[in-house]
């Protein structure tokens, strides 16, 4: 199962180690930049034929984001078998 507990009380999953310790490897190699490190996803992706995933108009940067339609503020349906007569 897992190692038993340290002297803590605190157990440690080799498979989250290694995560975390691929994931610092990954922000350092971008300057623990996010927009980088993202940037560097995409061309990764990119490079290897990938469907690349760009950021809904709400996520882009300031000054460029497109209009996003108002949801429909009613809880209630009008519609279908539920609706109320």
């Amino acid at each position: 199962m897992g190692k038993p507990l340290p002297e803590a009380g605190r157990w440690e999953d080799p498979i989250v180690a290694e995560v975390r310790k691929a994931r610092e490897k990954l922000f350092a190699a971008a300057g623990y930049d996010l927009d980088e490190f993202c940037r560097q996803l995409t061309e990764q992706q990119r490079r290897e034929g990938r469907d690349t995933v760009t950021r809904p108009p709400r996520m882009q940067k300031r000054g460029r984001a497109k209009a996003v339609p108002e949801p429909n503020k009613s809880r209630h349906r009008t519609r279908g078998k539920h609706a109320r007569r």
